[in-house]
């Protein structure tokens, strides 16, 4: 979802229909990542728009994928 908002501001009706989710699903991942301060929210009427709070996460999710993808192919080896 993260990558989704690199975009820029999204509202959780379009995370909805980008990410295939259901919108429960979506609005708890977005708490989770307001929680943390990865997104912030802003209310447009009857809807909450999300954004990146700190773009550069996404250098971090980028290299923690890298890190289990490794990890996984290791594991694949050690087993096979």
């Amino acid at each position: 979802m993260s990558d989704v908002l690199s975009r820029g501001e999204q509202s959780v009706r379009e995370l909805t229909k980008m990410v295939g989710n259901d919108i429960s699903t979506i609005s708890k991942h977005l708490s989770v990542l307001k929680n943390t301060g990865i997104v912030v929210d802003e209310k447009g009427g009857t809807q909450v728009f999300y954004s990146l709070r700190i773009p550069c996460i996404l250098v971090f999710f980028s290299c923690a994928e890298k890190v289990l993808k490794t990890n996984a192919r290791i594991q694949a080896a050690l087993a096979g």
